[in-house]
Order: structure tokens, then C-alpha cells, then sequence
């Protein structure tokens, strides 16, 4: 096992940009120190594959939906969250940036995984909320596969509603539908 090096001083934007990747672990920087998770496994990367490209296939032509960019909450102390899904306009997406900035994230997802659990019911809901972001859910993969759907209103996250099953939302004035058990067995769809 290899340690991760980094500078021993909070990391700058610059710091984080010179960290070479890990296959091994997901890292993300919050107030300026490193945060390591394990890397998700099969079934979840499938279904957030799967969400980013039902739900980039709903929306209107001017957004875009991708997975795992890299979310620039704060640049001092730096704050780098990488949600599983992030839904932004088309123009941000088309300019092929290195990460989003919060304030052009129209929605973020986090899929539940055993690593990072506590982190996206907790932490992240109070970081999202901070910088601002309109829309968070997040999704649950156990049986039967539900999500939670968080509002800011306020500069707080309100509950809009728990869902399992079949799910119709709107998401930056577009009306989406998805099939929540499609996520871990796709061929609930077919």
C-alpha cells in the first residue's frame, strides 16, 4: 500500500490541479484537506452511469447531465466535492471545464455507497446548501431503491419528497421521469 503525498500545508486550487489521479481511491479536498474515499464498485458506477444518461436524455437542450466532475465549492479554503451526478447548463459542459463551479450546478446527486454514506446525508448536504445549489437528491440503491429530493429554499435544503418506484420531477424547467429500480437492474426498463 502506497501513501498519498501531498504539500503539508492546506491545498490551494493549484495544489489540487499538480495531485496525480488514484485509480485506487476517490479524493476530494474539503477546506483545504485531502479526503479519501474507496472507489465505488461495479453496480453502483453502472447505475450513476445509468442516472446521468436518463436524465441528460430528459432535459432540455440548453442543460446537460455528466458524472463524477469535479464541483468547486469553495476555492479558499478550497472545497472539491465529486458528485456521483451533476446537471449543468449545456454551455458549461460544452466548454470541456476541468470542474464546475457551484454556482453553474443546477443539481447535484449523490448514489449512496457504504464509503461515502455518512458524508453525502451529512456533510454534503450542509456544503451544497452553502454554495448555493438549487437541487440535491439523493439515491439509495438497497431494496427497494428510493431517493430524496432536497429543495434550497431559504439557504437551506427542505425534504421535497421521498420516493421509490417510478419518480416525475422537474429539473431546470424540464419535466423528467425516471425509474428509480431501472437503476440497479436495467432490464426493468425493456
Amino acid at each position: 500500500m502506497s501513501v498519498l503525498e501531498w504539500p503539508h500545508h492546506l491545498l490551494t486550487l493549484d495544489d489540487w490541479a499538480d495531485l496525480p489521479e488514484n485509480p485506487k481511491v476517490r479524493i476530494e479536498v474539503v477546506e483545504g484537506v485531502p479526503s479519501v474515499s474507496p472507489r465505488p464498485m461495479w453496480f453502483h458506477l453502472r447505475s450513476v452511469t445509468r442516472l446521468a444518461f436518463l436524465l441528460d436524455e430528459q432535459l432540455c437542450p440548453e442543460m446537460s447531465a455528466g458524472a463524477e466532475a469535479e464541483l468547486l465549492l469553495c476555492e479558499s479554503p478550497l472545497t472539491i466535492r465529486v458528485p456521483d451526478v451533476v446537471v449543468t447548463s449545456a454551455e458549461v459542459a460544452e466548454s470541456n471545464p476541468a470542474r464546475i463551479a457551484a454556482a453553474d450546478a443546477e443539481l447535484v446527486i449523490e448514489v449512496l455507497s457504504p464509503g461515502t454514506k455518512h458524508v453525502d446525508l451529512g456533510a454534503k448536504l450542509f456544503e451544497y446548501a452553502d454554495a448555493g445549489i438549487e437541487h440535491y437528491w439523493i439515491v439509495d440503491l438497497d431494496p427497494p431503491v428510493s431517493m430524496i429530493a432536497y429543495r434550497l429554499i431559504d439557504g437551506d435544503y427542505e425534504n421535497f419528497g421521498e420516493y421509490s418506484g417510478t419518480v416525475e420531477l422537474e429539473v431546470a424547467g424540464a419535466p423528467v421521469k425516471l425509474d428509480l429500480s431501472a437503476l440497479v437492474d436495467p432490464r426493468a426498463q425493456r
